[in-house]
């Protein structure tokens, strides 16, 4: 088996490169492992990378070192190919989806000792017209935040969650948070002026905001979340009680719906952000992808760990 790890060297403003390389190099003279370092150029790099070593058919674990963006690329690259597992060593500015395993996690995650030989398992994944995500597949104002934070560059000095909120007084103060959409949950057809519609298979994006805390990335369910257009100050209302998982607050406005499928529709450009990586459509189909992704991790790492009970559940 071969270990590859693909680096992000722009990644958290930060580059991690030295102590990554320097790690996988006395992995190796301890273990004896056979490994490669490969450091990305550019947006889609990870993806084409992953997606052609895989394809030789050679047992690979492969080593996400970045963000968030870093795991979606090499999710989309090995997506399918039951040769290839990934994992994630978090060195991004938002970390989020590694906020799916809990809060001391992210440690035994960066030490690859701990990590190399850890157990294989499977995660679902989101598809996104022929593009997967492992956490969230979010269109609306909430993807145009996303999507203003990832192309004028997250702030060190903010951080990610700090970026986030900066980037949501802007698209609040001079965005406008509505879109006319037909959306399609399944064989139901709804036409109405949304504010967002977010589908999760995991819990965390935005630096922190958990809209569904009761997704789980292995149970084949992927939560839908629907917001309907509300004012600004109602939508300033509603933001922290969105963000904390607490929509129920205002059945009026907001709906969470366990659907196969979700399609939206536009006569405008919609945004969807992918794990923070964005596409731009005017038809956008969401489901639960019918392959998984071979995920390995330290022992006793669990990808459910901060998931709240769902109702009627104890």
């Amino acid at each position: 088996m071969r270990h590859i790890f693909i680096i992000n060297p722009t990644a958290g403003g930060r580059d991690s490169t030295s102590r990554i390389m320097e790690a996988a190099k006395a992995l190796q003279e301890r273990h004896g492992i056979a490994y490669e370092c490969i450091l990305t150029r550019r947006p889609g790099h990870a993806m084409e990378t992953c997606r052609a070593l895989a394809e030789g058919g050679e047992a690979l674990r492969f080593y996400a070192c970045g963000g968030d963006g870093t795991v979606n690329e090499v999710a989309n690259g090995i997506l399918g190919f039951p040769n290839a597992a990934m994992t994630c060593i978090p060195a991004g500015t938002g970390n989020d989806f590694m906020k799916n395993f809990g809060p001391e996690m992210a440690g035994r995650f960066r030490d690859i000792e701990s990590l190399w030989d850890g157990p294989q398992f499977l995660l679902d994944a989101i598809d996104c017209n022929g593009r997967v995500a492992l956490t969230i597949a979010c269109s609306g104002i909430d993807a145009q935040i996303a999507d203003t934070v990832h192309r004028y560059g997250k702030s060190t000095l903010l951080g990610g969650r700090g970026s986030y909120l900066a980037s949501v007084a802007v698209n609040f103060l001079f965005h406008d948070i509505g879109h006319q959409w037909t959306v399609t949950l399944d064989d139901e057809v709804l036409s109405d002026n949304f504010a967002l519609v977010s589908t999760c298979n995991g819990r965390y994006y935005g630096g922190g905001s958990t809209p569904v805390p009761q997704a789980r990335m292995d149970d084949g369910v992927l939560e839908t979340i629907l917001v309907r257009k509300v004012g600004k100050l109602t939508f300033a209302r509603l933001f922290p009680a969105y963000s904390a998982g607490e929509c129920w607050r205002f059945p009026d406005i907001a709906r969470v719906v366990r659907a196969r499928t979700v399609r939206i529709q536009s006569d405008t450009k919609i945004v969807t952000c992918l794990d923070g990586e964005s596409l731009y459509s005017n038809d956008v189909t969401i489901r639960l992808s019918e392959k998984k992704v071979n995920f390995f991790g330290p022992r006793g790492c669990d990808p459910n760990a901060t998931a709240r009970p769902a109702a009627g559940e104890r």
